[in-house]
């Protein structure tokens, strides 16, 4: 073996100043909060003004949704839990995304007990998408979508509504079930940034299902109520920084 040896050596500089990733994800988690808030006070708006006013509560896509999720949640508190299903569903979301962001996949395992994955890529989408990403919710959708291509499924409507009603339910109970147990994918990523950003992509998902089941409701109109949410909740801070202002200069 054969080296060159250098002529000169050269004195290390200054180390460069670094910031921990987590100490980065916990100031943006911050300011994802005001997005939060206004994004909550949007739906609840949205979907009272459905209920009382457009009369949401009354077509059979909201039954039988409601169905599916009354059904699940009996099941789910009453009968032993399909802890296989859901660990083959959230090692397989991880999957998805990976592959979803240019990864690959080289170990897929799943058991009662628990599940992992070996992949050459991970960031904070992938190792929370299994906490927002309703998985079984979009296979129901996208098997009804493929068996509407070779068959007339519209009288099966109501079973889709009901299916989605039972998937989006597995999803909300599982995710607040597992998250109270120390999972490594939200602790990896910081806690505090995980659990700020599950329900914010939870909320988002929620928006979007309201507007699909309400044809009273647009994305240009819950857009347009998110816009008035924002310059409410900025005039609300600029009023308080006045009065902060005007207190600090009074003393």
């Amino acid at each position: 073996m054969t080296y060159a040896v250098p002529r000169t050596r050269r004195s290390p500089g200054p180390k460069p100043l670094t910031v921990p990733t987590r100490w980065v994800k916990f100031i943006v988690a911050l300011f994802l909060l005001p997005i939060c808030a206004v994004l909550s006070q949007t739906f609840f708006t949205v979907f009272a003004r459905a209920t009382v006013t457009q009369r949401l509560w009354a077509g059979e896509e909201f039954w039988f949704f409601s169905l599916g999720v009354v059904l699940w949640l009996i099941a789910f508190f009453g009968l032993p839990r399909p802890l296989f299903v859901y660990v083959f569903g959230h090692e397989l979301t991880h999957a998805v995304w990976v592959l979803l962001m240019g990864g690959r996949v080289t170990r897929f395992r799943v058991g009662r007990q628990g599940g992992h994955i070996i992949t050459d890529r991970n960031n904070f989408w992938i190792a929370l998408a299994p906490y927002f990403f309703p998985l079984y919710g979009l296979l129901a959708i996208g098997i009804y979508g493929l068996l509407s291509l070779f068959f007339n499924m519209q009288p099966y409507g109501r079973v889709l509504y009901g299916a989605i009603g039972v998937a989006w339910a597995f999803h909300f109970t599982f995710t607040c079930w597992m998250i109270p147990k120390k999972q490594s994918d939200l602790s990896e990523q910081g806690t505090f940034f995980s659990l700020v950003v599950i329900y914010l992509m939870n909320l988002v998902l929620l928006s979007t299902m309201l507007v699909l089941a309400s044809p009273q409701i647009s994305f240009a109109a819950l857009g347009a109520d998110i816009l008035t949410n924002i310059g409410n909740f900025s005039h609300s801070i600029v009023t308080l920084a006045e009065r902060f202002s005007q207190g600090a200069y009074a003393h």
